[in-house]
């Protein structure tokens, strides 16, 4: 009888501690998971609005967000001095250049040099932007620092001050910003700390542009350096991706006013296996639907040093994938686009017509790659098929 007692005793305690213990989880979960009101219902749709203009169908990005030192390092190629007037020179070439460009460029992003420069014609860079119906975005990441005790890895910085710089990039025009973070890829790279470091990072940056009205294109970029094969990229770029929509939740991002802006998977740079468009458009897209929610309007391919027709070629295929693709596919090409109009203009102002020629055939052929549409001549000029790769590419 006394055994029984005590069984009885023991068996109404332990369910008592299972039940507190319950209700303690359950209190706790829904503390943990309610969110507290992070944006109006304006904020979101001008955000919405905003990112849905820049990838309307047949649009992709202008990168034109090189430093002042890697401005240099493509003005070098052409003989050109890396002077402050030169640098605003190209950069007019390319926006005063007819505005027929609206059909296939739906936004810009600058550098903050030259969102304070102005156009031969003395009209401010942005204004002449926006009067193509065009979309004007800001470079506002401070670079890359290394990570210590990994092998090279990075982060990226200038989350200080970011907010007040975002407040006043949208004072003076912008209505989208970009964040690169940088990964590689070796026998032991991307570790869990460089992965969780830089998902991190770019939440918190897309966090904080949201709040100051700019649409934040997230940029996880994984470098072509090494001798990895597609499939080693897919895995990675896979577990990249993963990681940063993980932290883009855990920060409240509306993702609806977002863009990302990620690597295509392409095998390494010095990978002895040549892989077709059509076979990197497969894995790129099965890497995409793995892990990028529905609900994120677009995804503006970086070129990542492959040529300007490589990079044209593959994101046609990704456009003709037969798969499911909920986003819009489309470019944010830096190098692919403006290859060719280097070439042309040799920085000299007779030339300057021929530069934005160049410009414009490539920026439509893109156009029409957002589409699946580029039925390649097989005539491209040497400027297109060259390489632009760079190892441990920095902006």
């Amino acid at each position: 009888m006394l055994i029984a007692i005590g069984e009885s005793r023991r068996l109404l305690r332990r369910l008592t501690y299972t039940f507190a213990a319950t209700r303690s989880y359950s209190v706790l979960s829904s503390k943990m998971t309610h969110q507290f009101p992070s944006l109006s219902t304006e904020q979101k749709k001008e955000l919405a609005t905003i990112a849905q203009r820049i990838v309307a169908p047949g649009k992709g990005i202008l990168a034109a967000d090189e430093s002042v030192g890697t401005m240099g390092k493509r003005l070098q190629k052409i003989n050109v001095e890396n002077t402050e007037e030169n640098r605003r020179c190209f950069r007019d070439l390319l926006f005063s250049v007819n505005p027929s460009i609206a059909n296939s460029i739906g936004g810009v992003i600058f550098f903050h040099e030259t969102l304070y420069q102005k156009s031969d014609k003395g009209v401010p860079f942005p204004q002449l932007i926006k009067e193509k119906g065009i979309v004007v975005g800001i470079k506002v990441d401070k670079g890359t620092a290394g990570l210590n005790g990994t092998d090279g890895e990075t982060t990226t910085q200038g989350l200080d001050g970011l907010s007040e710089r975002c407040a006043q990039y949208k004072k003076d025009g912008c209505d989208f910003a970009k964040w690169r973070c940088v990964l590689k890829i070796s026998d032991g790279c991307p570790s869990a700390l460089a992965i969780a470091e830089n998902a991190n990072v770019l939440a918190r940056y897309a966090s904080i542009c949201q709040q100051n009205g700019l649409v934040p294109i997230v940029e996880p970029e994984i470098l072509p350096d090494g001798d990895h094969d597609l499939q080693r990229c897919q895995y990675v770029t896979e577990k990249v991706l993963a990681a940063v929509y993980k932290a883009l939740s855990d920060h409240h991002v509306y993702l609806e006013g977002t863009l990302l802006k990620p690597n295509m998977v392409t095998a390494g740079h010095s990978c002895p296996k040549k892989y077709t468009p059509q076979e990197v458009a497969m894995a790129t897209v099965t890497a995409l639907r793995r892990t990028v929610p529905a609900s994120v309007p677009g995804i503006c391919f970086l070129s990542g040093g492959q040529s300007e027709e490589e990079a044209s070629l593959n994101l046609n295929a990704i456009n003709q994938t037969p798969l499911h693709r909920p986003w819009k596919l489309t470019f944010s090409y830096g190098r692919a686009l403006q290859a060719s109009a280097l070439a042309a203009w040799q920085g000299k102002p007779g030339n300057k017509q021929a530069g934005q020629e160049a410009f414009v055939i490539r920026a439509k052929i893109n156009g029409l790659a957002s589409k699946g549409e580029y039925q390649p001549s097989g005539q491209a000029d040497q400027a297109a098929t060259q390489s632009l790769y760079t190892a441990s590419y920095v902006y």
